[in-house]
């Protein structure tokens, strides 16, 4: 008990001296995992909402596939990438791998069907009646499609906080495609891997810390957006 006590102690010492090696890495999961997200909504969105509203053959199959995909474990993304972005791959002239930029991509992929996933799942919620009043009202098609995601727009942030919540956390793909690389690649994750396996468990636990902050910082913000939302 008192080991866990003075690790703790130890970690909060770190943090309230604002340990730049320890705010670096927290910078940097950040700035990897906001970038991914970001990618990941621009192309998942648009998708999620043709898929959503448009009739197809296989459709059904489509959003299957993504619902399985939401639960793809990081490290075969890590795996299945590294193979893409390896000197040996097709992708390898890109020189991305062991780079924050191979990191984003990883978490992209990661992030992609859970955000088409719950993106699709928040259009099919939409009453049918808004996209009627819309186009009974001389909408055009893009007014339309803003009218439904606008009415969508829970769905919407929860998914987008999701899919930030997802990469934030992971470690898989960040080692494989990272490298854990000090003051380049490395991630509040990896680093809490590292740093506990070498038994700097005070290091390890205050980026812990800081990590659960992000996460109840990310969920508080969302809820405010859901009230303000709802005005």
């Amino acid at each position: 008990m008192n080991f866990i006590l003075e690790a703790l102690l130890e970690a909060f010492a770190l943090i309230l001296s604002l340990d730049p090696e320890v705010f670096s890495i927290v910078f940097l999961s950040l700035w990897v995992a906001i970038s991914a997200t970001i990618i990941a909504a621009l192309l998942g969105i648009p998708l999620a909402y043709i898929v959503a509203t448009k009739e197809f053959p296989g459709k059904q199959g489509l959003i299957t596939v993504f619902n399985t995909l939401m639960a793809l474990p990081t490290v075969v993304v890590g795996l299945f990438t590294y193979s893409f972005l390896s000197r040996k791959g097709p992708l390898g002239f890109l020189e991305l791998l062991f780079t924050p930029s191979g990191i984003i991509i990883g978490d992209v992929i990661i992030a992609f069907p859970l955000i088409v996933g719950l993106t699709i799942a928040a259009v099919h919620a939409v009453d049918p009646r808004a996209k009627v009043t819309a186009v009974s009202l001389g909408a055009s098609r893009r007014q339309v499609s803003l009218t439904i995601l606008k009415e969508a727009r829970f769905g919407l942030m929860a998914a987008l906080f999701n899919g930030f919540g997802r990469v934030v956390a992971e470690v898989g793909s960040a080692i494989m495609l990272g490298g854990n690389i000090r003051g380049y690649t490395r991630t509040v994750t990896t680093a809490i891997a590292l740093e506990t396996s070498k038994g700097e468990f005070a290091f390890a636990m205050a980026l812990g810390i800081i990590l659960l902050l992000v996460a109840l910082m990310v969920n508080f913000a969302f809820r405010k957006l859901q009230v303000s939302s709802g005005r």
